[in-house]
């Protein structure tokens, strides 16, 4: 017996072919994983909240370190340490081989929230500094974000489709290109990334964004629940919770920059 989910973070080749292949809904190609062998623990959604509010802690904690090597001068200069970009690339790096080797996840995982908290901690000081305020504003949206996509899930309000997992994985897929292409613009001397501009299309872009990531998180909670019922070995509660982090962290940083676009139109 397998489960499919339908989550782009659970689609990797070499994922598909250590357990289990491919199987397809609507066109949709979907990932199997295994369930639990008789005798073993399953998934739990009790158990992936835990894992999730550990890594959240983790990333809590860290990002207190990285705010903290971040300073401000009397000037109002800022200046960010440069081991904060080599942390991002490690954090990338980290999220790559989870998505790759989901059963490594209760080592990359951990490791994971260490590095993007240090870039977060790092980022959220650099934008207080500009906008005081900003960041206890991101982090409540982030919050009630969460709880209303939640409380719109469980309630039915929000239903997990076929359409609808195509239209939020196509979507997902399109934000990553522009942000690469983007990236490698402005490597070359090219800023195009005018969606970072307080511009009304630079807010309405960047409000999308912000949907498209809590959108995501009403296919992470699907999946979850999904897991849970096909009995899941109780290993992937990592690998899950890890997934949960990876939105949450996007949907704060969207929240982050929609907030600062309000702040510079002023």
């Amino acid at each position: 017996m397998a489960l499919e989910t339908r989550n782009p973070a659970f689609q990797s080749k070499a994922a598909r072919d250590r357990f289990g292949g491919t199987a397809t809904i609507d066109g949709l190609a979907v990932r199997r994983v295994p369930v639990a062998e008789p005798g073993t623990a399953p998934l739990t959604i009790t158990g992936t909240v835990h894992i999730t509010a550990v890594l959240l802690g983790i990333v809590l904690v860290s990002a207190w370190v990285g705010w903290r090597f971040v300073t401000v001068d009397a000037f109002g200069g800022i200046r960010v340490p440069g081991w904060v970009w080599i942390a991002l690339v490690g954090a990338l790096v980290l999220a790559v081989v989870t998505i790759f080797r989901p059963r490594s996840a209760h080592l990359t995982g951990p490791a994971y929230a260490v590095l993007e908290g240090l870039v977060l901690g790092a980022i959220s000081h650099v934008f207080e500094a500009t906008y005081d305020g900003i960041v206890l504003q991101a982090i409540v949206g982030t919050m009630g974000v969460a709880a209303t996509m939640l409380v719109l899930y469980r309630s039915g309000r929000i239903r997990v489709t076929p359409r609808f997992t195509k239209g939020v994985i196509g979507a997902t897929l399109g934000i990553l290109l522009v942000y690469v292409f983007g990236w490698i613009a402005s490597a070359f001397g090219a800023d195009v990334r005018f969606w970072n501009e307080p511009t009304p299309l630079g807010i309405l872009i960047t409000l999308g964004i912000v949907v498209i990531a809590a959108l995501n998180l009403v296919l992470d909670f699907h999946f979850i629940e999904q897991a849970e019922k096909a009995g899941v070995p109780r290993q992937w509660e990592w690998y899950f919770a890890f997934g949960l982090v990876l939105t949450l962290v996007w949907l704060y940083i969207e929240l982050l920059r929609l907030l600062s676009l309000f702040y510079g139109r002023d």
